[in-house]
């Protein structure tokens, strides 16, 4: 015969109800209470661990968020002294203050400016060149630590980031952003490190508002006018080395951080390719330059110059590099209305409009990046050999705007060469 069993319905498990407990340990207890956590009272409890170790921990809500505070072993914290603790740690975060952030402040918190330097060193690894590296902490000086600089990291709020920030939040838009960044990197570092529990500069966004500044592009000649700002810089009386570094750049397209840093062992004269490595390019990608006559011609001239002193191709002698500077200060002498970066516009415009090169290998000349992850995904070619012919018709262009019966053909340099 069948029976029916019946079962007692389970009961949620709830909290327990009643007063807290108030100093319900005994001394007798802690040396005998088996692996668990056991509750004495103000958030206090005695944690056995399975090994037999036994600490104190506290939970406490501080400033809305439940923490945990460890108050010590129980060799060393008497179980009259973890009371004492837990007393003034529940008493000052219902004043709104944090017990582990004076717990820590006692233990050396790094100022503001300290905690910079160390996020500083962190990055600086993953940076390629140094200038970044100063323009960092530069920003930091001028707009940060005037104001917060010596102040504990864990004390800096989103009033004090806003004091920072808006007097250049529309004035100088660029330089607030990168600011903004900046601060938000040293105030995560401490969040990670544990000096605070949150990061003000998340908080500060409605209060800043829009930013409504107008993009401004580098300045550029109209490509019909490069002819002429090199034949100016060529009448100059500024270094040959300067004047060959200027038409050296025009003539490839490059950064001048590319052309100024540019070595003797990237260049393979025979060949008429100049390969820029990995480390010096913003596409942190390794780029081949095609080389036309006129370029080879100006390698030879830097060669004679320079006289085989250091590794540089373009030095000011006993192989020092030229000035970051030397090119804006050579062409704005010359009252050329453009910066050294525009000649990459102007040759980006002139393919464009009088060329019916493709797109892709006038952006690859410039090394540019494909935006679309499926396109670069099947772009693996450099497209080298077509880029030859580009370069080759951009040094046709400027040639006969300078007026100059110069070769512009590598084959015919190479022609034309003394034995």
């Amino acid at each position: 015969m069948d029976t029916v069993t019946d079962f007692a319905p389970v009961r949620p498990k709830t909290k327990p109800t009643g007063r807290h407990p108030s100093n319900a340990l005994s001394a007798a207890f802690l040396r005998s209470a088996p692996p668990g956590r056991y509750a004495d009272g103000n958030g206090l409890y005695l944690f056995v661990q399975p090994s037999g170790t036994r600490s104190w921990i506290q939970r406490l809500v501080v400033r809305g968020r439940r923490r945990e505070l460890g108050l010590g072993s129980l060799a060393l914290v008497s179980l009259a002294e973890a009371r004492e603790k837990a007393l003034a740690n529940r008493r000052l975060a219902r004043e709104g203050g944090d017990p582990l952030a004076e717990k820590r402040r006692a233990e050396g918190i790094p100022s503001f400016a300290e905690a910079a330097s160390r996020v500083l060193e962190q990055k600086r690894g993953g940076w390629r060149g140094r200038r970044h590296h100063r323009e960092w902490m530069a920003s930091l000086r001028r707009f940060a630590f005037p104001r917060i600089g010596k102040m504990p990291v864990s004390d800096v709020t989103s009033a004090d980031v806003l004091e920072i920030l808006t007097p250049i939040w529309h004035r100088k838009a660029s330089s607030a952003r990168r600011v903004r960044q900046r601060l938000r990197a040293v105030l995560e570092w401490a969040v990670a490190m544990e000096y605070r529990i949150d990061n003000p500069c998340d908080r500060i966004g409605p209060v800043l508002g829009p930013q409504h500044d107008v993009t401004e592009h580098m300045q550029a000649l109209p490509h019909r006018e490069v002819a002429a700002a090199i034949r100016t810089v060529q009448a100059a009386t500024a270094p040959d080395v300067a004047k060959l570094a200027f038409e050296f750049l025009v003539l490839t397209a490059a950064r001048w951080s590319e052309v100024r840093w540019a070595e003797w062992a990237e260049i393979d004269r025979d060949e008429g390719v100049w390969t820029v490595p990995a480390s010096r390019m913003k596409a942190n990608r390794q780029h081949r330059v095609p080389l036309c006559g006129r370029a080879l011609e100006i390698l030879e001239a830097a060669g004679t110059l320079g006289k085989g002193a250091g590794p540089l191709v373009f030095t000011r002698g006993e192989g020092k590099p030229l000035s970051d500077k030397e090119l804006r200060w050579l062409v704005r002498e010359q009252g050329i209305a453009a910066v050294p970066h525009g000649f990459r516009s102007s040759f980006r415009d002139w393919a464009a409009e009088e060329t019916d090169h493709p797109r892709e290998v006038i952006e690859a000349a410039l090394a540019h990046v494909v935006r679309n992850r499926v396109e670069a995904a099947y772009a693996r070619s450099d497209l080298f050999e077509r880029r030859r012919v580009l370069m080759d018709d951009w040094a046709r262009y400027l040639v006969r705007g300078i007026g100059c019966p110069r070769q512009v053909q590598r084959g015919d340099l190479a022609r034309s060469k003394p034995a």
